[in-house]
């Protein structure tokens, strides 16, 4: 950390790897998406560089990287409000038999492990995206990241009480959609087919 700051180039990088999965993680659950969590986390990434020489190590790097991070996803979700919303090009009418589309020959089968392990990440994706965004914050630093409340409170600068508050409210909008009982697009409704 002393050696980024002091502008080791191989710190930093070692520095920015270390915390990378971590943060992309945090920014594409944050934002709800790929393509939205790359931006974020690519702007938190440069806000970190950018603003190293000024963390003054009140707090764990780990904790301030979240706070930088977790604000570039507020942002993006603030530009993503104001940007139109794309349109799904058509489907083409039919495929040929033993085409798989554009992506060439699907893979071998994966197996009912990975098939509920992808369900039940799009559901928790489904799901978080109904919430705003200082609940979906909260509840994904605490619940994905393990972050403590007093350390959540210190990423998004509310007090701790605030931060329990949201992350309480935040579970009790995902429970009944997790559970199936909300959303139509949640596992509770897509037929399991164990053939």
């Amino acid at each position: 950390m002393e050696a980024a700051r002091a502008g080791d180039r191989d710190a930093l990088d070692i520095l920015l790897r270390r915390h990378f999965d971590r943060l992309y993680a945090l920014c594409r659950r944050v934002t709800g998406n790929d393509a939205d969590g790359q931006d974020a986390c690519q702007e938190a990434l440069i806000a970190i560089v950018r603003g190293l020489g000024g963390f003054d190590g009140r707090s764990a790097f780990a904790t301030w990287a979240y706070r930088v991070a977790t604000n570039a996803c507020l942002d993006e979700l603030r530009r993503r409000r104001r940007r139109p919303e794309p349109v799904a090009p058509e489907e083409p009418a039919s495929l040929s038999p033993g085409t798989t589309g554009p992506a060439g020959p699907a893979a071998g089968p994966a197996g009912p492990d990975a098939a509920d392990s992808v369900a039940t990440r799009v559901d928790l994706d489904v799901a978080l995206a109904t919430l705003a965004p200082e609940f979906r914050a909260a509840v994904v630093l605490r619940d994905l990241c393990g972050l403590s409340y007093d350390d959540i409170a210190d990423v998004v600068g509310v007090p701790a009480g605030t931060v329990r508050s949201r992350i309480s409210r935040g579970r009790a909008a995902l429970a009944p959609l997790l559970a199936g009982d909300g959303n139509p697009g949640t596992a509770g409704r897509r037929p399991r087919d164990r053939t």
